[in-house]
């Protein structure tokens, strides 16, 4: 896995998300100490408000930032947007004011609504090779899950000796030194020329590879599944740790702690696994496993109560389906559209999954708090199983990246059909100017 680091590109930009990352993480633990400073036992509102708006944030700025900033220099644009996150960092620390909590995270979740995507895009053209890019992506899912497992770790210790404060002074650094690392780095550009079109063609493009790829209207039913799964854990862990089951705050952490050991254990699995079979057959049976493993703890806890013991064994098994059902998405969307279309399909992917998480955090605190447990895990179990199927009807069994198809509306002087080999022809297939609707499975 680590093999892909020899590209110094890559190395660079890898070092730059995870060195993000773990400003990330320690601008989450100061902010949920300054929202406590300011607003005391209104706290919890707070966040929750602060994270709507990300998730707001996520879901309309990254298509429109996309559409806006395509044809900027990529390097710049990533740099730009870590020093924007930077400054809104260093601002956070002298605020008074809840209102300005939100404006500050409106500002820097945009910013990261821009970035990401772009970031993500840019990936797959510095490596090309699939067996390469495979591993690129389970070496993020391993920062992803190392920053949630030690970035609190880091930050409780950091907390001994200084100010929370001070914990923003390390975000800070983080996006200066993401931002220096981007600087260092050559980045590819698109070949293809500037596209004249209208903001909504723009911003929409993205939105609409997506839906007419049938591959990727199953990964958007993934994302639900993944999703609901998700929010069960990350919403309800602290209140089935500390409420029910009456232990130290500690345990949520280690509770929260397995999940994501399983989502590693998952990661370091997949580069070998997707050797040997395709993303369908590893995505869609791990969201499968999501479901039926919520069911199965709920008809558990309703039997038996919510034990300790199985609590950590079901995380343990939920982390492992999680990571399996979402790492492979960078395949399917690299392989499903042309290269200067990628970073409005990334876009479009951030948006869509985002939009999955805003409707199911409010789900399943709702559920959590109404109809309790074991009832909550019944329902976010059945709709995952729900979008699970869903993506199996959605995504084809039989899925070639090579579909033969044809173009009867072209001129016969038309140059792809030069170059294609006239107008029945096969070539990998993605949505483009050319290729408006995906064809039917027998082209007549």
């Amino acid at each position: 896995m680590l093999s892909v680091l020899a590209d110094r590109t890559y190395r660079h930009l890898f070092a730059a998300q995870v060195i993000a990352l773990v400003g990330t993480g320690l601008l989450t633990v100061a902010l949920g100490l300054l929202a406590y400073r300011l607003a005391g036992m209104e706290a919890g509102a707070v966040l929750g408000t602060a994270l709507a708006i990300k998730m707001v944030a996520y879901v309309l700025v990254a298509p429109v930032a996309q559409a806006f900033t395509a044809s900027l220099p990529r390097r710049v644009f990533l740099v730009v947007n870590d020093l924007v996150r930077a400054g809104v960092a260093l601002a956070l620390p002298f605020i008074d004011q809840v209102w300005e909590v939100y404006v500050l995270i409106a500002i820097l979740q945009s910013a990261s609504a821009a970035f990401t995507p772009t970031f993500q895009a840019t990936i797959p053209d510095i490596l090309p090779d699939e067996q390469d890019y495979t591993r690129a992506l389970s070496l993020s899912r391993l920062a992803y899950d190392l920053e949630n497992l030690l970035s609190p770790v880091l930050a409780a210790l950091l907390l001994t000796v200084i100010d929370f404060h001070w914990l923003f002074a390390g975000t800070v650094v983080g996006f200066l030194c993401s931002a220096a690392l981007v600087v260092t780095t050559t980045l590819p550009t698109s070949s293809a020329p500037a596209r004249q079109a209208g903001i909504y063609e723009r911003t929409t493009r993205g939105l609409r590879i997506y839906l007419a790829t049938p591959r990727l209207r199953g990964l958007l039913a993934l994302n639900l599944a993944v999703a609901a799964a998700g929010a069960m854990v990350i919403v309800n862990t602290v209140v089935i740790v500390q409420a029910l089951l009456k232990r130290p705050q500690d345990d949520v952490a280690v509770a929260l702690g397995l999940f994501g050991g399983g989502s590693m254990v998952a990661a370091l699995l997949l580069p070998r696994l997707l050797d040997r079979l395709s993303d369908r057959t590893v995505m869609i049976p791990s969201a499968v496993l999501l479901g039926v493993v919520l069911l199965g703890f709920a008809e558990v806890s309703w039997s038996h109560s919510i034990g300790w013991v199985a609590l950590l064994e079901t995380w343990l098994v939920l982390g492992i389906g999680y990571s399996a059902a979402q790492t492979p998405t960078g395949r399917l969307l690299r392989r499903s559209a042309s290269p200067h279309d990628r970073p409005a399909l990334f876009a479009a992917q951030f948006a869509l999954s985002h939009a999955a998480w805003l409707m199911t955090y409010p789900l399943a605190g709702w559920l959590g708090a109404t109809i309790g447990m074991p009832s909550t895990l019944a329902v976010l179990g059945v709709l995952t199983l729900a979008a699970a199927a869903a993506a199996l009807l959605l995504w084809p069994s039989d899925d070639p990246e090579t579909v033969e198809h044809a173009h009867p509306e072209l001129d016969p002087t038309h140059p792809h059909l030069a170059t294609a080999g006239g107008h029945r022809h096969a070539h990998a297939y993605v949505i483009d100017d050319l290729h408006h609707h995906w064809p039917s499975r027998r082209p007549g």
